[in-house]
């Protein structure tokens, strides 16, 4: 596949790097000299300019790309280029560096693909470091809702339960589940739910504490803990 990242910072670079060694080919659009020779002495092609810009996009391969992320730290450059691109048909990945409000996100999210915030996703990776054990945050979906790796204890009330049996909130879903040590699968209902299982669960932050409840084992005081406190606002569960 073919990709146009603007932005040769430490996020479009790094996620260039990434592309490329999956094998696939990219372009970068920047401004900055400095970061221009960066790009370059990795062997990047890089087109200097303003990405915001249609012909500096064109010059960058926009017309043949399959996917346009726009990483700079510029919001109104990012969602410009995002503009753009969606007229050549191109899949739209726009990063945003703004505190994670929900009218930020919802104010965007509509107009392209997928909306990023790299200091998120980083959050989550802290926060499943400091927890450890039973609970994993794998992604934020939208400011309401979240994706989460949960391990079954010994002391959680669904211990014993088959799949067929357990039954979560209404805003939960089950996505996949495994047993201890083997590869996560589609649940199936006549699998028992044993210390040491995972299941990875689809839910809003309004019942996540309770979900985390019933897998884990946490008492409702521990579960809003590590829920955080953004949990209660609304407006996120990783901090």
């Amino acid at each position: 596949m073919r990709f146009v990242i603007i932005g040769a910072g430490r996020v479009g670079l790094r996620t260039a790097r990434v592309l490329r060694d999956e094998g696939h080919e990219v372009t970068l659009i920047e401004q900055d000299e400095a970061m221009i020779r960066r790009a370059r002495s990795q062997e990047f092609p890089v087109v200097e300019g303003d990405g915001s810009r249609e012909d500096v996009l064109e010059d960058a391969g926009i017309t043949d790309a399959d996917a346009l992320g726009a990483l700079t730290s510029d919001l109104n450059v990012n969602f410009t280029a995002c503009m753009i691109a969606n007229h050549y048909g191109c899949r739209t990945i726009m990063r945003i560096d703004e505190a994670y409000r929900e009218g930020i996100y919802r104010k965007y999210a509509d107009e392209v693909d997928e909306v990023i915030y790299p200091e998120r996703l980083g959050a989550i990776g802290a926060k499943n470091a400091l927890l450890g054990g039973t609970i994993r945050a794998i992604a934020d979906i939208a400011p309401h809702l979240q994706v989460v790796e949960l391990t079954v204890s010994n002391g959680a009330p669904v211990n014993g339960y088959t799949m067929g049996e357990l039954q979560l909130p209404a805003d939960a879903t089950i996505l996949a589940f495994g047993k201890r040590d083997q590869p996560l699968e589609i649940p199936n209902a006549d699998l028992s739910l044993e210390d040491g299982d995972r299941l990875v669960v689809l839910a809003d932050f309004d019942v996540l504490n309770e979900v985390r409840q019933l897998l884990v084992g946490e008492t409702p005081d521990e579960a809003a803990s590590n829920a955080g406190t953004d949990a209660t606002s609304g407006t996120g569960g990783v901090n």
